[in-house]
């Protein structure tokens, strides 16, 4: 769930693969390998994700449905 998650948002934005690889400075390949399940994706990223779709990661993670961030501290 959450590698459709991610990759529905990221169409939603109309972003590609190499555009997200380089607002998070990684290597488009790892990026895709995040998107298609093939690899973990690290906390860190994964919090910067979350903050690029203005999101939280419970929601990229299908731990909720709520696609609005926690309000930060």
């Amino acid at each position: 769930m959450i590698y459709e998650r991610i990759r529905n948002l990221r169409e939603d934005m109309d972003y590609t693969q190499q555009h997200m690889a380089d607002l998070l400075f990684i290597n488009r390949r790892t990026y895709s390998s995040y998107e298609t399940g093939v690899r973990g994706i690290p906390n860190e990223v994964l919090s910067q994700i979350a903050d690029i779709f203005n999101t939280s990661t419970d929601y990229l993670l299908g731990r909720t449905d709520e696609k609005k961030p926690y309000p930060k501290k």
